[in-house]
């Protein structure tokens, strides 16, 4: 790997999510070697990649390169490289470019995509967890709209024309309310020839209400706004099966689609080479303790969604969002720096901030405490603290330069069939095997 040795501790940190950016930049200038392995060269800002999906915004808005922020450090380096597994006893990681040696190992593999064992969904579904997969979404979109265009068969058409979306979840509320603004603003300006009301969108919940997460109040308020824009939810609805063609569920409802975007759950995303104790398999997520220790090891730690830390206000470990990610980077950061000096570590404490998510145009809900709004001014918090969030200057701006240019022209500039995805299947088979 080319790694410079040094008499510092050295910190080995897989992943460049959430949890592992916020641990890397807060042990930039600390008395530690760090190092930090990702398979991609960039951090991906998840909680907007359904806009990138739906052409509101170019993926180089919502992905930071991770170099920029160890070349801040002589101490500090990044290498482009897949984990292979762990040697725990010997202290070393096996990449695919090489093995490193670590004094101290945390892990941020982060989360996949979760299909429940589901074969045929996994098979012919589409996957919205990395940028690749989001462009390949927004492809296939573009091209279903060309195609239906020149389509004379009026159950082709209707096939074409249906988007299924499974898991009413902030994923899928997002992605459904956007789809449909694609619908009302775009396509009747774009594709004048096609008739906007053949176009459906399909938002199916296994659970009784949509974003089960958030407050009663809050789902009452985003079931209405995506009423309103015309999407049909399907509640205590399953998927039972899809060829690429038929979605079929575990009640009286099957539609026809070209179109079926996953967004019904995730698991985490361990490492092979770690003692089966300190996995919960049926989570697939690492048991650590309040210090974020997996269990069983003293020098390896594991924080955000790849962790389970129990406690009484979260049995199940803390929910699977930024939040607990960024903020168990930051305090791990901490902990790290009084074993170096010696001290006694402090348990982690999850400060709530709250939920939210947007449905549209001046759409969204918000829970803060016990409190819950939603409307325009839930609308502006979510797109402040977005904003806020975004990593870098520049992603910032051109976040916030589009969205005003969307907002003001009813426009989603972003329309591009840059990767045709229908003609190149391999792109989205090369995505999910990098999974």
């Amino acid at each position: 790997m080319n790694i410079p040795r040094t008499d510092l501790p050295r910190v080995v940190i897989i992943g460049g999510g959430f949890a592992g950016m916020s641990l890397a930049r807060k042990l930039l200038h600390e008395d530690v070697q760090m190092v930090l392995l990702d398979r991609n060269n960039y951090h991906t800002f998840q909680p907007l990649l359904y806009q990138v999906s739906t052409s509101g915004l170019e993926p180089d808005s919502i992905a930071y390169p991770l170099r920029k922020i160890t070349r801040n450090s002589e101490k500090c380096f990044f290498r482009n490289a897949e984990v292979k597994s762990v040697d725990a006893e010997n202290n070393t990681v096996h990449t695919s470019i090489g093995e490193i040696i670590y004094d101290y190992l945390v892990i941020a593999t982060g989360s996949k995509t979760n299909f429940f064992g589901n074969k045929t969904v996994e098979e012919h579904a589409m996957w919205m967890k990395t940028v690749p997969q989001a462009l390949n979404i927004r492809s296939l979109i573009l091209e279903n709209l060309e195609q239906a265009v020149i389509e004379n068969d009026p159950e082709k058409r209707k096939a074409l024309l249906n988007f299924v979306l499974v898991g009413a979840g902030p994923t899928g509320v997002e992605l459904s309310g956007a789809i449909a603004e694609l619908r009302n603003n775009i396509v009747p300006k774009d594709y004048p020839d096609l008739n906007p009301a053949e176009m459906n969108i399909h938002l199916l919940e296994g659970l009784g209400r949509v974003l089960p997460p958030m407050s009663e109040k809050s789902s009452k308020k985003a079931q209405k706004f995506l009423e309103d824009l015309g999407v049909k939810i399907h509640l205590n609805t399953m998927v039972q099966s899809y060829d690429g063609h038929l979605v079929t569920t575990n009640t009286d409802l099957a539609l026809k689609t070209e179109t079926l975007i996953w967004s019904a759950g995730v698991t985490g995303a361990p490492l092979k080479g770690l003692n089966a104790s300190a996995l919960i398999e049926k989570a697939n997520r690492y048991e650590v303790n309040a210090f974020n220790q997996v269990n069983g090891y003293e020098n390896i730690f594991a924080i955000g969604d790849i962790a389970i830390m129990k406690t009484e206000d979260y049995p199940k470990g803390h929910p699977m969002v930024a939040q607990p990610a960024i903020q168990q980077g930051k305090h791990l950061a901490k902990n790290l720096k009084r074993i170096l000096n010696d001290q006694k570590l402090e348990p982690f404490d999850y400060f709530d901030k709250g939920s939210m998510a947007t449905v549209g145009r001046n759409k969204a809900v918000v829970d803060i405490g016990k409190s819950a709004f939603g409307g325009f001014f839930a609308w502006f918090i979510w797109m402040f603290v977005h904003l806020w969030f975004l990593i870098g200057f520049r992603n910032r701006l051109v976040t916030f330069c589009n969205w005003v240019y969307n907002y003001i022209n009813y426009d989603r500039a972003a329309r591009l069939i840059i990767r045709p995805f229908k003609s190149n299947r391999e792109n989205l088979e090369a995505d999910q095997k990098k999974i």
